[in-house]
Formats: structure tokens, C-alpha cells, sequence
């Protein structure tokens, strides 16, 4: 199996909304979900914070993975943002075929 999901952590929906089309019209991920806020708490240079923060995941193969990771972290506002890949097990032949038909050279 080559798909692998990739989440990330965004400002607010509209930075999400920007770079997911961005990525999706560069072939980089077949799609991308924008879920609903989350409340966020973390630890950044040496103090504990809290943001209202909006996370996505796109579909993409395991051979566009480090573009994608590569092309979110250029357009993302964060200094240090999260974006972390994520193995898939098992999903339908069918929708593998068309995330992988989706990206790359298409």
C-alpha cells in the first residue's frame, strides 16, 4: 500500500482552506479534510500556551509525502508548524487508485 495520510495543524480555517487548495491543485494530495477547531496546549520556548488551532488531513502517497510536508511547511505561517504523516493499513482498492492517480504526474 503506498497512501499514507498527512496531518497538520493550521492558525485558523481560512490559512488551512489556502494551503489545502494550494496542494491539491499542485498534485501534491488527492484531497484534503479541514476539521473543526481544537483547542490546542503545548509548551513553546520554555512557557505552556493555548490557541484554537485547525487541523487538516490530506491523502497523498508515500512517494509525494516529503513534497507535501515539504510544500505545507513553505506556505504555513507557524515557525516550527506540526506535520506529521500517518500510515494507512487497509482502504479500498478503488479510492487507492484514485489518490494515486490524483497526485504526482497524474
Amino acid at each position: 500500500m503506498t497512501i499514507v495520510s498527512v496531518y497538520a495543524v493550521f492558525a485558523n480555517p481560512e490559512e488551512a482552506h489556502r494551503i489545502a487548495r494550494a496542494v491539491v491543485e499542485q498534485r501534491l494530495a488527492a484531497c484534503a479534510n479541514i476539521l473543526g477547531p481544537c483547542q490546542s496546549i503545548y509548551r513553546w520556548q520554555g512557557a505552556i500556551e493555548e490557541a484554537t488551532e485547525t487541523p487538516a488531513v490530506f491523502k497523498t502517497t508515500r512517494d509525494q509525502a516529503d513534497r507535501l510536508i515539504a510544500r505545507i511547511a513553505a506556505l504555513h505561517s507557524y515557525e516550527n508548524p506540526c506535520i506529521a504523516v500517518w500510515p494507512v493499513d487497509r482502504l479500498p482498492v478503488d479510492y487507492a487508485r484514485w489518490v494515486e492517480s490524483s497526485v504526482g504526474l497524474g
